[in-house]
């Protein structure tokens, strides 16, 4: 540590620096502002009006101790300036406590503070809602040439998100992560569960929290690979992702009882497919909240599990967080304080069908964020699906769905709804995770409707939801999946033709089922599913249309069955992916941009993608298409995978696109079995 005055007081009208463990304090006008090294070239940042640093609050990092550094920090505190040194990144504070952040190398700018104006309010406002809570601003400069990605998955088609207003919500198919990374360099984390948004502005950047007791961010440098190690460091890593898992999911909405499940999966086994994984979806429940089987409907679940395990086949049931006045266990849970609650009224509900009645129902909701309320729910899903075998979980409606969905009314044990409410779903993950390991299984895998920040390091898979069924929805996909990888999530899908319709027996949807489907085989996890034309009312009766490979004819299905098996021949690969995304934090989709920073062109591309550091995969994202033109990111050789034909990088081309082909390029010399 280096002073060029005495750290332990330095006092002047402006503000005052004091030393802090591993970094420095500011304080000035009742705030006391902290920077601190948060693992390696990384640096977190609080605020607080009124008192001491809070540090119980909750977030994203994975604990109160920071990751392992690769250097220690150095502080210099200077006669107008202090700055906090941590590898990479450096960040400068002045007296009046505004921040600056930029590359130690070269000290090039990578984010600084912006006041709102010259004299009042500066970088960071609080407006007091009372009671230590307050609605919080944070202002940065913005940047002519920035482009900005991640923040969790949305439906808005947009990759480079500069520009745009992002609600900080969990919604159905609206994923709240707040986590950006930069052109510039760097990664961020608005490190709050907050209900909120970020404006990614071309006047600067805001990001918001409606009600919160302090300000909280994180912020990392270095090349786009690096950010995502970093990040994974400081927010989890996710598990290895289990063998079979790697393999074809079959699901629709729904199959109404375990005889239809079985003859599904016995005629995927006639035909020589194999499957990892067939789901009972919702309603297959006595009542929603009981969390077990309807005998009625499936009158042997054991038998059912041990007749798919013969086939290499694994059963996963939904299980939803919501409860029915009609289960047996909704007095007890509300008795007990199982529920989330609100401020004014009675416990938080939304309108539900359930067995038994005719009428909707106001279902509550368990408050995963409780412990005591986890391990209820997990103990009636160890007594009555693990105890049979079952041990893959459907997160479904996890956000959670309700409605109305007002966050300043809701309570939960976490705290206020407005400062907690993104935590939800990560939380609800966090119980199938923690009550696996506390059975002694290793392999836990859930599939999840949303997440949050750090959701990844509980086996969460993460689904795009409920999304339309054309081309221009698949189209939306590519980013979707892109900035979700961006945002640490490395085990994410769609649902394969979307989930809203799509007539089986229609030709054009009939194409739109095939591109996807090829697609989904380039997808972490290759899941079919959808409610398809015609479906049956919405109620515990209801389910769609066939939605197996065969029910879209035999050109369909023949050409499906062909990337299933290509899936097979590519799990090699597809695991070693995987275990670098559980090693290092590096997903299995990656941007162009993460592999070829350089690349100027690299950070525009939101139609195609690497599959893992060897494979470029480029849908076909439009009706009748035949032929399909690709970038080739500079700084490689590719290989068409189909024809053999090389081409450099750096270039356009176009190639054939018949309906069974997908375009696919090998990097450098890569050798994978695609053609057979």
């Amino acid at each position: 540590m280096s002073d060029e005055a005495p750290l332990a007081s330095l006092a002047h009208e402006e503000g005052e620096f004091r030393a802090a463990p591993g970094g420095l304090e500011w304080t000035g006008r009742q705030e006391t502002l902290r920077i601190e090294a948060w693992g390696a070239d990384a640096l977190r940042v609080r605020s607080r009006v009124g008192g001491p640093i809070l540090d119980a609050l909750p977030g994203a990092l994975v604990r109160e101790s920071a990751p392992p550094l690769d250097t220690e920090p150095t502080v210099t505190v200077g006669a107008r300036e202090a700055t906090v040194v941590n590898g990479a990144i450096t960040a400068t504070i002045s007296l009046i406590g505004r921040i600056t952040f930029t590359r130690t190398a070269d000290g090039a700018e990578l984010l600084a503070e912006q006041d709102a104006h010259f004299w009042w309010p500066g970088p960071r406002l609080r407006t007091a809602h009372g009671n230590g809570y307050a609605r919080l601003e944070q202002r940065f400069a913005a940047y002519p040439d920035e482009r900005l990605y991640g923040l969790g998955q949305h439906q808005h088609g947009l990759y480079d998100q500069k520009g745009a207003v992002v609600e900080l919500v969990q919604r159905n198919s609206e994923v709240s992560i707040p986590f950006l990374v930069s052109s510039r360099g760097y990664g961020f984390l608005w490190n709050t569960p907050a209900i909120g948004r970020v404006e990614l502005a071309v006047n600067g950047t805001r990001w918001v929290a409606d009600s919160a007791r302090q300000l909280d961010y994180w912020i990392t440098a270095g090349t786009p690979a690096r950010i995502q190690r970093n990040y994974a460091d400081a927010t989890g890593h996710t598990p290895g992702l289990p063998e079979w898992a790697a393999g074809f999911w079959q699901c629709k909405l729904r199959y109404k009882s375990q005889e239809e499940l079985l003859e599904v999966a016995r005629e995927y086994r006639r035909r020589g497919l194999p499957l990892a994984v067939i789901v009972a979806d919702f309603f297959h429940w006595t009542h929603l909240g009981e969390w077990r089987f309807d005998p009625a409907e499936w009158p042997d679940p054991q038998a059912a599990v041990k007749e798919l395990s013969e086939y290499g086949t694994r059963l996963m049931v939904s299980v939803w967080p919501s409860v029915s006045p009609l289960s047996e266990f909704h007095a007890e849970m509300e008795r007990r304080g199982l529920f989330i609650g609100t401020e004014f009224g009675p416990v938080a509900h939304a309108d539900w069908p359930d067995k038994g009645i005719d009428k909707t129902v106001q279902v509550a909701f368990y408050d995963a964020t409780n412990p005591a309320a986890r391990e209820f729910v997990w103990s009636k899903v160890r007594e009555n699906y693990l105890s049979h075998g079952i041990e893959v979980f459907w997160a479904d409606a996890c956000e959670p769905e309700l409605k109305p969905g007002y966050s300043a009314n809701l309570r939960y044990h976490a705290g206020p709804g407005l400062e907690v409410g993104n935590l939800y779903p990560r939380e609800n993950a966090r119980m199938f995770h923690e009550g696996m390991l506390a059975e002694g299984r290793s392999e836990i895998v859930t599939l999840n409707r949303s997440a949050w920040a750090g959701s990844q390091r509980y086996g969460a898979i993460l689904w795009s939801g409920d999304i339309f069924t054309d081309f221009e929805t698949l189209r939306k996909q590519i980013p979707a999946g892109l900035n979700t990888a961006l945002s640490g999530i490395p085990w994410w899908n769609t649902d394969i033709g979307g989930f809203h319709g799509g007539d089986p027996t229609s030709p054009e949807y009939r194409e739109v089922m095939v591109r996807w489907f090829q697609f989904g085989a380039f997808s972490p996890i290759f899941r079919l599913h959808g409610v398809r034309s015609p479906a049956t009312p919405f109620g515990p009766g209801m389910t769609g249309a066939p939605n197996e490979i065969w029910s879209y004819g035999e050109e369909a299905a023949e050409i499906m069955a062909s990337y299933i098996a290509l899936r097979e021949r590519l799990k090699p690969y597809i695991l070693d992916v995987m275990r670098e995304a559980h090693e290092t934090g590096l997903t299995p989709m990656r941007p162009y941009h993460l592999e070829f920073p350089d690349d100027r062109r690299a950070w525009e591309i939101d139609t195609a993608y690497l599959f893992g550091p060897d494979l470029l995969v480029a849908p076909v994202l439009e009706a009748g298409a035949r032929a399909w033109t690709v970038y080739l990111p500079a700084g490689a050789s590719w290989r068409d995978a189909w024809t053999g034909r090389r081409y450099e990088g750096g270039q356009d081309v176009t190639v054939d696109a018949p309906i069974e082909r997908i375009p696919l390029f090998l990097r450098d010399d890569a050798e994978l079995p695609i053609a057979g």
